[in-house]
């Protein structure tokens, strides 16, 4: 299936999806979505890409290695819940902080900076894997 329309189309719904996946990020404890699927999501988009492209062309748009990704996730994951101690609140407790940007209340918590380490583990691992197996068919 690697017509001229799919190798045409796939570097734009590659990145549709990539955006949709951060929203899906974004709005995670307020309503459905968060790390995991927000991840999974956007891995899916890689999935289209590679396909289209080939594993070479996934690797160079992703810039770090899919692992690295994935262990960058998993420190920010960690830092979230330490933050905790810090603070001397019980483990995993959301704290919140509301700095002022360019006139703007932005409320920014450890509980999004735990789903943006779930969403790079997940892309991270998942990538990995995928690129792994994409690339034993190519052999």
């Amino acid at each position: 299936m690697n017509t001229l329309i799919f190798r045409t189309v796939a570097p734009f719904l590659t990145a549709l999806m990539v955006l949709f996946s951060l929203f899906v990020l974004l709005r995670g404890h307020n309503e459905p979505g968060g790390g995991f699927i927000g991840g999974l999501i956007a891995v899916s988009a890689f999935a289209i890409y590679g396909i289209a492209n080939g594993v070479a062309a996934v690797r160079q748009a992703l810039w770090f290695h899919p692992m690295a990704i994935a262990a960058f996730g998993l420190f920010i994951a960690c830092i979230a819940g330490l933050l905790s101690f810090v603070f001397a609140v019980p483990f995993m407790t959301g704290l919140w902080v509301y700095p002022t940007i360019l006139g703007v209340e932005i409320p920014l918590s450890s509980v999004m900076l735990f789903d943006a380490g779930v969403y790079l583990v997940v892309v991270g691992s998942i990538t990995s894997i995928a690129l792994a197996l994409e690339a034993e068919d190519d052999v």
